[in-house]
């Protein structure tokens, strides 16, 4: 009885132990899925390989995180991501400051200045318009970007917008309130797919876009 007993004991334990390491598991994996992009099945792997890799790597990505929470931070006027105020374009004197093209999120601002075809500035929405998910124009840097409009006497706004239902809502938004400051409206043009994502076009793609921009 007492081997017994003490065998209950030990696999008891050892259950209790496998419940409190499977929790932390899953919800390792939980937050990982809840990454853009991110599947179950792919946040499973990653989880996974995260315990299994060395410790000084796994220190390393989290060191990376804490590094770039801290110092990483919005430009005061176009809302890129930068470590600098402001960000290295908006500080450039040689890049004009009355065009400016309208993108959803910060690596849109990469894609378009590898084509080298645009000489002006940025302004980042942080997102696009989508009523269905709860995103507004107060969700936005919209009322930053009208600011912007008028205080610099913009002539004409580029709006590169992903060219999906949520980035035409938000292109036709935007014409609708550009125009009465006076400053004319583009939109880049269709050598983006429809479906696509700015971040993810090619340069020549982007270029060919850029050059073929349409005013709405």
């Amino acid at each position: 009885d007492s081997r017994k007993a003490l065998a209950q004991d030990y696999y008891g334990e050892r259950s209790r132990t496998m419940i409190v390491m499977s929790s932390s598991l899953e919800q390792l994996r939980q937050r990982l899925a809840l990454l853009p992009t991110i599947g179950p099945k792919m946040a499973e792997r990653l989880a996974l390989y995260l315990l299994r890799a060395p410790e000084h790597e796994v220190q390393a990505l989290i060191q990376s995180l804490e590094e770039a929470r801290r110092q990483v931070i919005y430009c005061p006027i176009c809302f890129t991501f930068t470590e600098e105020t402001p960000c290295r374009i908006c500080a450039d004197t040689a890049r004009d400051p009355q065009l400016i093209c309208v993108v959803e999120n910060p690596p849109d601002v990469d894609a378009i200045e590898k084509t080298k075809a645009f000489g002006g500035r940025y302004h980042v929405l942080h997102g696009a318009l989508s009523p269905l998910d709860g995103i507004g124009p107060q969700d936005l840097k919209i009322a930053e970007l009208l600011k912007r409009v008028s205080a610099d006497h913009v002539r004409e706004v580029i709006i590169s917008t992903d060219p999906t239902l949520s980035g035409e809502t938000t292109a036709t938004y935007l014409a609708e309130i550009i125009h009465p400051l006076g400053a004319k409206v583009t939109r880049i043009g269709y050598g983006v797919p429809m479906g696509g994502d700015i971040e993810y076009t090619d340069e020549l793609t982007l270029t060919r876009a850029l050059e073929g921009r349409r005013e709405i």
